[in-house]
């Protein structure tokens, strides 16, 4: 180092270097400089140990000759603050150092040699907020560091409540509601005389088995890495809950009564000594299955119990979280039950109507769950047979009010058909295709940008970068109904449509699972889809969306993430 006079600084008062992380995947240097002193902004470096950096936004700073290096230089005053992404932090290390270079001279002539500073972060430590985030909201890295807070606090007294809180929230999404027909059916096959107490006894033991297989999927997610939800959606698990859903709706239809296979339901009779426990380990068994349709749908407080059983690998911790946010999607199931002896119908025609509506509702269900493997025209085909079967039974039934639903369901079937006959492959809009220009026009807004490596997306931002456009970043999956609904009915929305025209648009497929599509979830600490990344002007990440949106909340977070 260049002895100086006494008149000059030392170099860590000249240029006081400090550090901070504002995020999962941000930090922030920052140097304070004296006055009279100046630093280089080519003789920035940053380098880390324990974890991998992306690439630094530097701001502006002043052109200017300097005799010393005899050609223009950029250097700062007063002070600079540099943001690094954190592309990647090593999950078996308790902690990280950040080792930041940098040099700068005196204006009276002195220049110093390069200085490096260190420091070191809890690999799963961050700046955190306080106040917790809505029940059921889709989070910010702020927010989601607010979850991860809790967690690592360890007290139970807090992460409980928190938890429940947030899966009530979750109840009501397209990934919890399909079990409300399927307890309904349970709980109606007991017939007209069911009471209160028993409804709520059934409707708990499913709730029980939910949350038990779902808190052990969660646990294996955390510990085994991000593939399982991939492994949850291939066709043949979805194909074998599909075909048992169907099966379980022929009871409603009276060709069976609802229960566990015979054999099963013998060896569990003998074991109680009653049917009574039989039927209610049967009923768990239910719920233990039913848990395979809610396991791969991501959302962030799942995203956050994972994330910290990755890292920590307490189970136990990562486990009671999760298990408190199962029994809080389970609310609605608990109040179904709990309402059986006063909502549902005693006995008549009406018993048998709600039957036979929950027995197609189970059919639906079951379709629903394996659309992400049948062909756009398959679907169709069986949404068309299914809605014109149902209304064509309605018809034939008595009543105003039934007649008119049965050709409501027979036109909307119909259209189905026409819109496959005429080579429409949207279930959701089957005769959009025949205004062929104004599909056209309005598929063109939402065209994304498909990249399969984290090398071709830093390309991509890059680009972005040069270009002074923001970039959104969707993580998406053949096998994931949610990604396939935000893809269908909240980005089509015109509002959101003429937004996302302004923005770089870019697309992960992770269906295949394969170790490409592992690095890029990794890279941004996600266990699966739907997710979306939100980049700034410099392709700095400026938030996030995990899980499924509708058009009111992705609007919001469009406006409050996306600035064009």
């Amino acid at each position: 180092m260049a002895h100086a006079d006494p008149e000059f600084l030392d170099p860590e008062q000249a240029f006081q270097f400090s550090s901070k992380q504002v995020g999962p995947d941000k930090i922030e240097v920052t140097y304070i400089i004296a006055d009279g002193y100046y630093m280089y902004r080519e003789r920035f470096k940053f380098t880390a140990v324990g974890a991998t950096l992306g690439e630094p936004v530097i701001p502006k700073g002043t052109i200017h000759f300097d005799e010393t290096f005899g050609k223009n230089v950029e250097t700062y005053r007063h002070s600079i603050t540099v943001q690094i992404p954190i592309i990647a932090i090593d999950p078996a290390q308790a902690s990280w150092t950040l080792t930041s270079r940098g040099q700068g001279c005196s204006d009276q002539g002195l220049c110093y040699a390069p200085l490096d500073s260190t420091q070191h972060f809890d690999s799963g430590a961050f700046k955190l907020g306080s106040a917790p985030p809505p029940a059921g909201a889709n989070v910010s890295p702020d927010d989601t560091d607010q979850l991860k807070n809790s967690l690592q606090s360890g007290r139970l007294i807090i992460i409980m409540p928190l938890f429940l809180l947030l899966g009530l929230g979750l109840a009501f999404t397209p990934c919890v509601l399909p079990m409300v027909p399927i307890l309904s059916s349970i709980i109606v096959g007991e017939g007209a005389s069911i009471s209160r107490r028993r409804g709520f006894i059934l409707s708990l033991s499913y709730s029980l088995g939910m949350a038990i297989v779902y808190t052990a999927l969660g646990i294996a997610a955390g510990l085994l890495g991000e593939g399982l939800a991939a492994a949850l959606q291939n066709p043949w698990v979805l194909g074998a809950f599909g075909l048992l859903l169907v099966g379980l709706s022929l009871s409603m239809f009276d060709v069976y009564q609802l229960q566990v296979p015979a054999s099963l339901q013998s060896k569990l009779t003998d074991a109680s000594g009653r049917q009574s426990s039989g039927k209610l380990v049967g009923v768990f068994i239910m719920g233990a299955i039913s848990a395979l349709i809610v396991g791969p749908c991501v959302a962030a407080p799942l995203a956050s119990a994972l994330l910290y059983i990755s890292k920590t690998g307490n189970v136990f911790i990562g486990g009671t979280a999760l298990f408190s946010m199962a029994m809080g999607m389970s609310v609605p199931l608990l109040l179904v039950g709990l309402s059986a002896g006063t909502l549902l119908p005693r006995a008549g025609r009406w018993m048998q109507a709600v039957k036979q509506l929950f027995g197609v509702l189970m059919l639906a269900v079951a379709l629903w769950l394996v659309s992400p493997v049948l062909p756009a025209w398959l679907q169709m085909l069986c949404w068309a047979g299914l809605l014109i079967g149902y209304g064509v039974f309605l018809i034939r039934s008595s009543g105003t009010i039934r007649k008119a639903c049965a050709v409501v369901l027979c036109l909307l079937g119909a259209t189905e058909l026409v819109g496959l006959a005429s080579g429409g492959r949207d279930v959701f809009a089957p005769l959009a295709h025949i205004n062929s220009t104004a599909s056209a026009e309005k598929n063109a807004g939402v065209q994304f940008k498909r990249i399969k490596s984290t090398q071709e997306l830093q390309q991509a931002l890059l680009q972005a970068k040069a270009e002074g456009k923001p970039v959104m970043l969707d993580f998406y999956a053949d096998w994931c109904v949610s990604c396939k609904e935000m893809e269908k009915l909240t980005f089509t929305e015109p509002g959101i449509h003429a937004k996302l025209g302004q923005v770089v648009l870019l697309q992960a497929d992770v269906t295949a699972n394969s170790d490409d599509d592992k690095a890029l979830l990794k890279q941004f600490n996600l266990f699966g889809p739907p997710g979306i990344i939100f980049f700034d002007l410099q392709s700095n990440e400026s938030g996030r969306v995990i899980g499924f949106e509708n058009t009111e909340k992705f609007n919001q977070s469009l406006n409050k993430f996306i600035k064009t």
